[in-house]
């Protein structure tokens, strides 16, 4: 009868094997869905005079449940979707529509009006217009020189 020398971490190199398996294979889109759970998706585009922000939000009820922010041209959508008719827990068998606070800030890809922003929401989806600072809006500063 052969001999063999026991290695206790060769039980533990398997099951981490075994486990990195599992999340590598098993588990990537619920593992992508999770970090952008509260972080409702947008597509941001530009025209010549305006900057174009679409965001899906599903649920909202009332203008009350989303805030929009615009500071130095960055631009923040947070709110809350509520679902006033939901069922019982109880009798609930499936949850997967989002539910809760929501946040997202992104940075525009220009220069913006931040007085004259417009912002309409239809159909689920939030739309946020915004013009684009024009290069007559600059300011020339003058020096005073003694």
């Amino acid at each position: 009868m052969a001999l063999i020398p026991y290695d206790p971490f060769s039980e533990i190199n398997q099951f981490r094997r075994n486990m990195n398996r599992v999340f590598s294979e098993g588990f990537p889109h619920f593992f992508e869905n999770f970090e952008t759970m509260n972080t409702p998706r947008l597509d941001i585009h530009e025209t010549a005079n305006e900057v174009i922000v679409t965001c899906d939000l599903p649920g909202l009820e009332k203008k009350e449940d989303v805030d929009i922010h615009l500071d130095r041209n960055v631009l923040t959508i947070s709110g809350t979707i509520q679902r006033s008719k939901e069922v019982k827990e109880e009798e609930m068998h499936r949850r997967e529509r989002f539910i809760g606070r929501f946040h997202r800030a992104v940075a525009l890809p220009a220069n913006v009006k931040e007085e004259e922003v417009s912002a309409t929401y239809k159909n689920g989806v939030l739309e946020i217009r915004i013009p684009k600072q024009t290069e007559n809006n600059k300011k020339k500063i003058d020096i005073q020189f003694h």
